[in-house]
């Protein structure tokens, strides 16, 4: 459909010409036509302006995303489900696993830390609205998952294998104790589905699912029941080692089971396989709308250029030089150039605002992404339009001026 309006137009355009007024030489460009050239320029670098700023926010966000403390660490942190052997007897799979060497720690869990979607709304406490409904995630785990996963405990203590009573102790974390209001929640007891429950510690706030959503009040448990779940973490710079006796010691465990390990980090990755896609797609629709723009700012200074010709010869004669031509020729082009950045800057920070609130954590937007934006734009036309118009400063009056 592009390539037939595109088309048609020159042709409907030629049709319509008065032939005694070509032959004449007296055919002259409406207004209307040069806006048209004009606006088509402005409109194709204000989606180029809008596109750069879009990659550049997108790769912020990314780069913050993938760099934010999570709250816990999940470098060289691996997972593995629990099946087979392993089930039948997790804790001596996991006594054994911490004598493989390369293996700092380990333990297991129900569910998986990357989005753990595990909720109840069963948990009372002291100062509750009884018409309340609190939402809770649950994070059932073994022995030293605050250790392997490396959590940062702000109050109390972790779980302890010395404290038989732990079995009926629980963690919370920051957004919890705030939630419930709690000034001094150390020792302090909670009813979780008709059982009292002693708070132990607290926790540092830690993201177990993506940056679009907001850190949810969470609560730790011991319960070695229906365990899915081993972590490891291993020692850095010795990953390939370890899995390697990690594999060979699963096969003797859990013999025709399949050693299917993953590593957290890249799991948290998956979590942004859309934000990655726009990303890449981002910066090749920016190269092409700035590929277009320059072809459009190109072909409409080599046209301009050249019905100027006769003009630069003339003033070229009276004594100007090729850097006044130059400045001439160009000072168009960056008006132009400016009242499309004008246009797109408001516009790109209205859209990237509006994709960062898909996030509960984000970057804040600086005036620089745009600022920067425009000045490349500008660069870029200048860079465009200076090839020909020194080509055409540079020309021999007497080459333009022979025909009269």
């Amino acid at each position: 459909v592009t390539g037939q309006i595109a088309g048609s137009y020159p042709a409907l355009y030629l049709s319509g010409c008065n032939p005694v007024k070509v032959l004449k030489g007296k055919l002259e460009s409406s207004v209307g036509e040069v806006w048209a050239r004009k606006g088509l320029v402005v409109f194709q670098f204000v989606l180029s302006v809008i596109l750069i700023v879009s990659v550049w926010v997108v790769y912020q966000q990314i780069s913050f995303v993938q760099n934010r403390n999570l709250g816990y660490d999940k470098s060289n942190l691996i997972s593995l489900p629990i099946e087979g052997k392993v089930a039948e007897n997790p804790e001596t799979f996991l006594s054994e696993v911490k004598r493989v060497p390369g293996v700092i720690n380990a333990s297991a869990m129900q569910g998986h830390i990357i989005g753990n979607s595990s909720f109840t709304t069963g948990l009372d406490w002291d100062g509750k609205n009884p018409d309340d409904v609190v939402k809770f995630q649950n994070f059932s785990v073994g022995y030293d998952m605050i250790e392997t996963l490396k959590l940062n405990v702000m109050d109390g203590r972790n779980f302890s294998r010395e404290l038989g009573s732990d079995s009926s102790a629980i963690i919370f974390n920051e957004t919890a104790i705030e939630l419930m209001g709690l000034s001094n929640p150390i020792g302090a007891t909670v009813n979780l589905w008709g059982e009292d429950r002693q708070i132990i510690g607290v926790v540092k706030d830690f993201h177990f699912e993506s940056l679009h959503e907001e850190v949810k009040p969470i609560f730790i448990k011991l319960d070695f029941s229906f365990m899915m779940s081993v972590v490891a973490r291993l020692e850095a710079g010795k990953e390939r080692e370890t899995l390697a006796q990690l594999q060979e010691f699963y096969q003797d465990f859990n013999s025709g089971y399949t050693f299917d390990y993953q590593f957290v980090d890249a799991d948290y990755q998956a979590l942004y396989v859309a934000e990655q896609r726009v990303s890449t797609l981002s910066k090749y629709f920016a190269g092409l709308a700035i590929l277009i723009s320059c072809l459009g700012l190109f072909g409409l200074a080599a046209f301009t250029a050249e019905r100027r010709l006769k003009e630069i010869g003339i003033r070229k004669i009276l004594g100007s030089s090729d850097f006044g031509i130059v400045r001439l020729l160009s000072a168009d082009f960056t008006k132009m150039v400016l009242a499309s950045i004008v246009i797109a800057l408001p516009i790109s920070y209205f859209i990237a605002q509006q994709w960062l609130e898909g996030f509960a954590f984000s970057i804040s937007l600086q005036w620089w992404y745009f600022a920067g934006a425009g000045l490349v734009a500008l660069l870029i036309a200048w860079f465009t339009v200076g090839l020909q118009t020194v080509k055409a400063a540079r020309i021999n009056p007497a080459d333009c001026l022979r025909d009269e």
